[in-house]
């Protein structure tokens, strides 16, 4: 830019860049107006639920729990209300994005997903807490073109979610309650039959428990006791051969035998049921400790089970944490796009400065010495004489034809592009069109 050393030979390039920056400017402005038209203007309708707390809280559970059960309570919701199903119905409730017959159904599900959201409300904690604040109410938004169908559309979501939240809270009570009963029956059921088989193992098995084993090895002593005397006595007689016959002796001992093994076996018996014995405590301890666990478990499920009572009670009741209206939605009064005006207005000033911008850029790339002073700066000659231009009646002449070519060819420019936008674009609005639409937030 070394042409330029003074603000008047700036201003000297833009007069003679004018059709240039004057075409750009004027096609810049058709394009501005022409993406104004385009907008469309939309309005954003806020309903406000406020989540009460329960009047009755449990003491089994804990705040961060109560906070966190709350809030996975608030996804479900806002994932049932944003589901593909309600959005279809709530489309063809209210004849939303139907204008475009092109639209399909995936695409006017994701414009209405991107127009309606659930914002939770939370209240501020600590700042370096570490807890999760639970939400203490909703913000529905809906932002649509038409002011009445945005705040009706928001009004209908906040009575969804009122609703979706009292069905979920006593679904769950419901559930949870049948859950716990369930689970007590089949307990209690566990419970009746294992005491069964404990009292018929132990009826089956009494000799060999600590207490009858102790009676058994008193037995098994005097049983032992016996077998000595008889075998002593069996001795006694068969050495006392002189005084009784052979054939006495005989039967005698044979009887003192066949008790001495009577003894012997009844001695055999209990030896093998004492030996037995730890076994069969070992089984009666599994036995009792597996009741031990069904008892610990059995009273987890009544704790379980007063608490979902308690739950279905405060919901029947009505005390539980509960959604209510705290804001309806209102029918929107101003837009919340930017207006067409101020968007026309900024593309004309940007239009303008780039005209300038490019008739600069043109100057720059075309460094022709026009003046006195750059000669002497650019060459370093100072020139003896500047001889002015003189302009003839036909010089004058041919540059009327040349300026009236130029303003036609800028007319025509403008003319074509403008002419081009209003088939495709917004610009057929202004002559009766339909050109479609579009919504930008400002």
């Amino acid at each position: 830019m070394s042409q330029f050393q003074s603000v008047g030979e700036v201003f000297a390039a833009l007069r003679r860049r004018a059709w240039v920056i004057l075409g750009i400017f004027l096609v810049g402005c058709v394009i501005s107006v022409d993406y104004a038209l385009m907008q469309q203007k939309v309005y954003e309708a806020t309903a406000v639920v406020q989540i009460e707390d329960a009047r009755v809280t449990s003491t089994a559970t804990g705040t961060a729990a109560d906070a966190n059960e709350a809030s996975r309570r608030l996804q479900l919701i806002e994932q049932r209300l944003m589901s593909r199903d309600n959005l279809v119905s709530l489309m063809d409730k209210y004849d939303l994005f139907a204008e475009d017959p092109a639209l399909n159904d995936g695409e006017r599900i994701y414009m209405m997903r991107q127009a309606a959201r659930i914002t939770p409300i939370t209240r501020p904690g600590p700042t370096f807490s570490a807890a999760a604040q639970a939400p203490s109410g909703l913000m529905i938004s809906v932002m649509l073109p038409d002011p009445e169908k945005a705040a009706v559309v928001a009004n209908d979501l906040m009575t969804k979610v009122i609703a979706e939240s009292r069905d979920r809270s006593a679904e769950q009570a419901s559930e949870t309650l049948a859950f716990y009963q369930t689970e007590e029956a089949r307990v209690d059921a566990e419970i009746v039959a294992l005491e069964d088989r404990i009292a018929d193992y132990k009826k089956a098995n009494s000799a060999q428990l600590p207490a009858g084993v102790a009676a058994l090895r008193t037995e098994l002593t005097t049983l032992r006791e016996t077998e000595l005397d008889l075998s002593q006595e069996i001795i006694t007689i068969q050495g006392d051969t002189a005084r009784k016959r052979p054939e006495d002796l005989a039967r005698q001992v044979a009887q003192l035998e066949d008790q001495r093994a009577l003894v012997a076996a009844r001695a055999t018996e209990i030896e093998g049921q004492i030996a037995s014995a730890p076994e069969v405590e070992r089984q009666l301890g599994q036995l009792e400790r597996e009741m031990d666990r069904l008892k610990d478990q059995y009273s987890v499920i009544t704790r379980g089970k007063a608490e979902a009572e308690m739950g279905q009670a405060l919901q029947d009741r009505q005390a539980a944490g509960r959604y209510e209206v705290l804001e309806t939605a209102l029918v929107p009064d101003d837009p919340v796009t930017s207006s067409r005006k101020k968007i026309a207005g900024m593309g004309a000033v940007a239009s303008l400065i780039a005209g300038l911008i490019v008739a600069l850029v043109f100057e720059i790339m075309n460094p022709a010495i026009r003046t006195q002073k750059q000669m002497e700066r650019v060459l370093g000659i100072q020139p003896v004489v500047v001889i002015p231009v003189i302009s003839t009646r036909r010089d004058r002449t041919w540059g009327g034809l040349k300026f009236l070519a130029k303003a036609l060819g800028i007319v025509a420019l403008v003319g074509g592009v403008a002419a081009w936008l209003t088939k495709i674009s917004g610009l057929g609005a202004l002559f009766g069109g339909g050109a479609p639409r579009r919504a930008v937030r400002g």
